[in-house]
């Protein structure tokens, strides 16, 4: 009797692997295409499909085209602790269109990724406002983020870039703004950044409730947090590398943001030295770019006594952020008179 030849052999199976591979590879090469085309989160890297607005997204991802947009001649770097002041209200009064670029949650790592962003596409911006607070006190010269953060979208590597397409959650993300894109009525972020943050916070509670109250009331201890009592400052050292590249008539603030009474540290504790030492590290960097001022609102002032201008020690209200924004904006005219 003939045998029947064996179609399961070392061949077909070596095929059937080769078949596999290529398909995969094909299917991946034909996602990261259109991922790259669609450019979900409108980074500029492919305009085909650039819609001239920013979709509805979190600050974290939305950066990339708020960031890039040319209508924009100044921007506000930092987290929470800076996004209250409203770009509308500067623009107003320096006649310099602005952007908010503040990221809840973030700290100097992210911050000067976002900068970095910005300066890459506006070399000679008008002004730069940047929150420097206790997160920026870190000893780690890694400047580690609390927090997980797409560094890969704002890498000038193409290759860090492309590995980012490839994660589950972008991919859901090309699809959404694939969505968007095709749809009769696209809702639109505000484009300048803005994120008012009063009325969640109000809809938490009454700010004399107990859960504002302990918030605010809670005082700081007087040791420093780990990792932040110095006596090195690296991020200060970042700082001054970025503000000395810049153009020397780019305006440029920095701001200590408010704190309320109870979370400043008592005089002549260990905290409040290593407070101290950041500051002078982060005012030495400022010094680096000739044309910049320190709006300092983290003394001791009136308002920070203030229960009803602060939902916890360091979110603050309208109230407190609109004279704060009138006084950066006032620095920053200042600073353009400079000869």
């Amino acid at each position: 009797m003939e045998s029947v030849p064996d179609s399961t052999g070392p061949r077909n199976w070596a095929g059937f692997a080769r078949l596999f591979l290529g398909t995969v590879i094909g299917l991946l090469a034909g996602y990261l295409a259109l991922a790259f085309v669609i450019d979900p989160y409108d980074s500029g890297r492919s305009t085909l499909f650039s819609a001239g607005a920013v979709r509805p997204q979190g600050p974290r991802t939305a950066a990339a085209s708020r960031g890039r947009d040319p209508a924009f001649a100044g921007a506000v770097f930092g987290n929470s602790h800076i996004q209250l002041v409203e770009p509308a209200r500067l623009t107003a009064a320096t006649g310099i269109p602005f952007v908010q670029l503040s990221v809840p949650a973030t700290g100097p790592g992210e911050q000067l990724t976002l900068l970095a962003w910005f300066l890459h596409h506006h070399p000679a911006p008008k002004a730069i406002v940047l929150a420097v607070d206790d997160y920026w006190c870190i000893a780690d010269p890694a400047l580690p983020n609390d927090k997980p953060f797409p560094f890969w979208l704002y890498s000038h590597k193409p290759l860090a870039y492309l590995r980012g397409l490839l994660r589950f959650s972008v991919a859901q993300e090309v699809v959404e703004r694939a969505g968007w894109l095709l749809g009769p009525r696209r809702k639109r972020a505000a484009a300048d950044g803005w994120w008012d943050y009063e009325p969640d916070y109000l809809r938490l509670g009454a700010l004399d409730g107990e859960r504002f109250r302990a918030a605010r009331e809670t005082p700081v201890p007087d040791a420093p947090d780990p990792g932040k009592a110095g006596p090195d400052f690296p991020a200060a050292a970042r700082l001054g590398g970025a503000l000395a590249a810049l153009p020397p008539e780019t305006a440029v603030v920095m701001v200590f943001p408010p704190v309320y009474a109870a979370g400043l540290p008592r005089p002549g504790t260990p905290r409040a030295q290593a407070e101290a030492a950041c500051r002078a590290a982060m005012t030495e960097a400022l010094r680096l770019h000739e044309r910049s001022a320190l709006v300092d609102a983290r003394h001791e002032r009136p308002a920070s006594h203030e229960p009803d201008l602060f939902f916890d020690q360091t979110h603050y209200r309208h109230a407190l952020a609109r004279p704060l924004a009138d006084e950066i904006a006032a620095a920053i005219d200042r600073l353009r008179k400079k000869p």
